[in-house]
């Protein structure tokens, strides 16, 4: 993460935390020198650890890191303030993963574009003891998800299955479809 910086001044220089005695000892002033060269990324870090840890104001390298703690994938091609979103937001969009609306946000954040979803499943209520459940009887639940973009090919079709898989329930059955924008009705 943090390595030496050339030339990056110590916030707090060691050989002020030596009693005055010590301030005339050209080796130990050499020696601290050395240590503060060594020490002074990790505390401007630490001092700046609130800024580090904020996607709005993290370092590239930070953010990266705190990807991985949200889990978001990896955000290598996009640009910074795309990626700084996508880390912003994580947590939110946790929250709905599995639903229709975290599936069309995280297609939305992906590819840029709003998705077709249809699916067959549903919820409904009842009072009485084994009500018949919603959607068609005996079929298994499924998903298709059509994203309509520019250059298909481009858009890489594995991608968007990857997508999908990664945010669908487990039990669901999915498809998908990448359309030029020359189909949409």
């Amino acid at each position: 993460m943090r390595a030496a910086v050339e030339g990056l001044p110590t916030p707090h220089p060691l050989i002020y935390q030596l009693p005055a005695v010590y301030l005339g000892e050209d080796f130990i002033q050499r020696f601290l020198a050395a240590l503060d060269d060594v020490l002074a990324p990790v505390l401007l870090t630490i001092d700046n650890l609130p800024a580090h840890l904020d996607p709005r104001t993290a370092p590239e390298d930070f953010l990266a890191w705190m990807g991985e703690w949200v889990a978001v994938g990896p955000v290598g091609g996009r640009p910074a303030g795309q990626r700084r979103a996508a880390v912003l937001g994580a947590v939110e969009r946790h929250r709905g993963r599995g639903t229709r609306g975290g599936l069309a946000e995280a297609v939305r954040l992906e590819f840029g574009t709003e998705a077709e979803i249809e699916e067959t499943g549903a919820t409904s209520w009842s009072e009485t003891a084994h009500s018949p459940l919603p959607g068609p009887a005996g079929a298994p639940p499924r998903v298709t998800v059509r994203v309509r973009v520019a250059d298909p090919d481009a858009a890489g079709a594995e991608r968007l299955r990857r997508l999908v898989a990664g945010e669908v329930p487990a039990h669901v059955g999915y498809a998908t479809e990448l359309l030029p924008l020359a189909d949409a009705s």
